[in-house]
């Protein structure tokens, strides 16, 4: 098992160096603020959806005391196109809790992150991994099913990125160089984004076949 999920990490990195997408605007990001926005934003809608309203967005809420007095009106207009107009509701509050408790800036503190309105772990972690230089999991939906698929850790919950074995085990793999775990974390979701789908992969493309468990299955049933 070590010696797979070492060579599952090396795979990964190399193919996003090469094809990942790294110029979407929060992975590139140097403002915390910037990445918990786009957190917030992504959730359960895709990244090119997010993309095209992100630089409205930001351009108009470059601060969390910008977001904090926002017109939550205003901010349902311009994501709505996204669905769950709620968010824009979480992004005032998000502001106002940062301006209270956080003097207007984002910690780069898991429990602080954590703790604020409509964030969880997921985006926390995110924060960190991007502009605090801590390495961190990604784990979502997407995630939990590569390392379920590929390297057979296999989780008990109907939704396995709550499952806290499968979070520890997450933020066992994930290198300790920043650079590397962003590319690593990435990388994976990039690879479940274009290959291994819920429904239909593409496992004769994907980069992960070789190591693969579940496409070694279906070889041979």
């Amino acid at each position: 098992m070590e010696d797979r999920v070492k060579q599952f990490i090396r795979t990964v990195v190399c193919w996003y160096s090469s094809h990942g997408a790294k110029n979407l605007p929060w992975r590139v990001a140097s403002d915390p603020w910037l990445v918990l926005l786009a957190a917030v934003l992504l959730r359960k809608t895709t990244s090119g959806q997010v993309t095209s309203v992100f630089s409205k967005l930001a351009s108009l809420l470059p601060t969390p005391r910008h977001a904090s007095e926002a017109n939550p009106e205003e901010l349902r207009r311009l994501i709505r196109p996204l669905g769950i107009v709620r968010r824009a509701d979480c992004i005032v509050e998000i502001g106002r809790m940062l301006c209270e408790k956080h003097n207007c800036s984002v910690p780069c503190e898991l429990n602080a992150l954590d703790s604020l309105p409509c964030v969880g772990r997921y985006a926390a972690s995110e924060v960190l991994l991007v502009t605090c230089g801590k390495p961190a999991a990604l784990l979502d939906t997407n995630m939990a099913r590569v390392l379920q698929r590929v390297l057979g850790v296999q989780s008990m919950k109907k939704r396995p990125h709550t499952d806290r074995e499968l979070w520890a085990f997450a933020e066992s793999i994930v290198p300790k160089d920043a650079e590397q775990a962003k590319a690593f974390n990435y990388g994976v979701l990039d690879i479940a984004r274009l290959y291994c789908r819920p429904k239909s992969p593409k496992c004769g493309e994907c980069p992960l076949r070789p190591l693969c468990l579940y496409a070694k299955n279906k070889v041979n049933t």
